[in-house]
């Protein structure tokens, strides 16, 4: 959070900033909804970083993951909305839609801060799984977006594992599997999805989709 980086220089330390510039425009968007009077509305994960990064600076600002979590927003005149930038676009939309149903006099604003590559890798996955009998989903255990993707995999009607290299593979998954698609989260490496493509035909003849 930028009260963060405002402590850390105060004490002297040299602040190397490397926050993703997309996650720094949705910060943006929220700052300038919180001077225009609205009441901060996060739809993200609690805990996940970026949230908590913006809950740092915005510490009223509310946290919403499904449509239950509505009723916990305060009975304001105005809801300024924005969006962890990995979270599902759809989702996101029915969520806002939600909380106009539910608030129906209450002014809401949008920001759509989804960004651009989580919205491409969600909508590569459908085509992947209609190509596939099995979708790996290749990035860190912490990754919130990879998570996600393995998880929407399994709403196609695709089986689908969240793992972090080759090393996660087990061999039982591949039994019966002839055709396997692979995704990344936003900022899996290119060595690290070669280096689970070089174990997996390895492993058996499969045919990969990417």
């Amino acid at each position: 959070s930028n009260r963060d980086r405002k402590r850390w220089r105060e004490q002297g330390f040299r602040v190397l900033d490397t926050t993703c510039p997309l996650v720094n425009v949705a910060h943006r968007k929220l700052a300038r909804l919180v001077d225009e009077g609205y009441l901060p509305v996060i739809i993200g994960k609690k805990g996940h970083v970026e949230v908590r990064g913006l809950v740092g600076d915005f510490p009223n600002a509310c946290v919403i993951s499904n449509r239950e979590e509505i009723a916990g927003i305060p009975h304001v005149k105005r809801l300024g909305i924005i969006s962890q930038t990995t979270q599902p676009i759809e989702r996101v939309r029915a969520l806002v839609n939600e909380v106009r149903k539910q608030r129906p006099e209450v002014e809401v604003v949008f920001h759509d801060t989804v960004c651009q590559p989580t919205k491409d890798r969600q909508k590569a996955l459908d085509d992947l799984c209609k190509a596939s009998q099995l979708v790996f989903a290749v990035g860190g255990r912490n990754s919130n977006n990879t998570a996600q993707l393995a998880r929407t995999a399994r709403q196609f009607g695709c089986q689908a594992h969240h793992i972090e290299g080759p090393d996660d593979i087990r061999e039982e998954w591949l039994e019966g599997i002839e055709t396997i698609g692979l995704t990344a989260g936003t900022s899996t490496l290119d060595e690290s999805l070669q280096a689970v493509a070089t174990r997996l035909q390895e492993l058996a003849t499969l045919t990969l989709v990417r």
